[in-house]
């Protein structure tokens, strides 16, 4: 299990970022088998114009999370954990769409997102979420735009006690990373995830 130390900058290599997506993956399923389950999508393909050092070979996918929007219809998300190597963090990018496939505009998007996420995209809203092409998959998708991430997550995991006196198991980077981030599009980490980390 690798650990980071108190000098640690809180980015992950794509080493550290594929070991943590697996084990984010294998205790999702483990403790929350009432929702659609991540799942590993290989990628032999990188992002162009990337070294191979800074490739990672997939990303985290979670697909069809359905969502009632205020006016009682049927949203379907899609959310994908991609690594991002010139921030050296996991991004979150995510589609929407009604149940007949039409895509759904941010506007629409806005008001699926609970309230005090709406009120920070009012704030900020193109450096909070903004549309790009998906690195796999060369299609528009919305992320949740990773600046920043890399400060917080180093408070997160260095101001946590226990990682502070035993090292932050990289393995767990995904679990903390996605409880902050997950809150912003309204999914949760369910406890037994949280409690397990603990230990």
């Amino acid at each position: 299990m690798g650990c980071v130390s108190p000098s640690w900058d809180g980015t992950l290599s794509p080493k550290d970022f594929s070991v943590a997506a697996h084990v984010f993956k294998e205790r999702w399923e483990r403790n929350k088998s009432a929702s659609p389950s991540w799942f590993w999508v290989n990628s032999p393909k990188g992002p162009p114009l990337l070294a191979s050092s800074q490739h990672v070979e997939g990303y985290l996918s979670l697909e069809s999370m359905c969502v009632q929007s205020k006016h009682h219809e049927a949203h379907y998300y899609d959310f994908h954990i991609v690594y991002s190597s010139s921030f050296r963090v996991p991004v979150l990018y995510f589609r929407a769409y009604c149940s007949d496939g039409r895509p759904l505009l941010l506007n629409d998007i806005e008001k699926d997102l609970p309230a005090c996420s709406s009120k920070v995209l009012l704030e900020t809203k193109w450096s909070f979420i903004t549309m790009e092409e998906h690195p796999f998959l060369n299609r528009p998708w919305y992320k949740l735009h990773p600046c920043g991430t890399s400060e917080w997550m180093k408070l997160l995991c260095l101001g946590d006690e226990v990682a502070a006196k035993n090292g932050l198991a990289i393995e767990l980077y995904l679990l903390s990373w996605f409880s902050v981030v997950g809150q912003v599009v309204g999914l949760k980490t369910p406890l037994e995830m949280v409690k397990s980390q603990r230990n």
